[in-house]
């Protein structure tokens, strides 16, 4: 196998790990009254990312949402 097929399936991997993530958490229910913040740990690179939403609940407790994502690179030029 070559550089390039290890890459491609290396990422390939990786997406679908990612995906079966996303698809696990879409499932949790949040309790969001009001978003604070949200930040990623995006860069210039397109790819899956660690993200961070930060909210209120319902009752106004404080919590903190970890979740993974697209950099918001890859929908440039798009």
């Amino acid at each position: 196998m070559n550089r390039t097929t290890f890459i491609a399936s290396s990422l390939f991997a990786l997406l679908n790990i990612a995906a079966f993530s996303a698809h696990a958490q879409a499932s949790q229910k949040l309790d969001v009254q009001k978003v604070l913040s949200t930040v990623d740990d995006g860069g210039a690179a397109c790819g899956v990312v660690n993200a961070r939403m930060t909210y209120l609940d319902s009752h106004g407790q404080k919590r903190v949402f970890e979740y993974m994502k697209f950099a918001d690179s890859c929908n440039e030029g798009s």
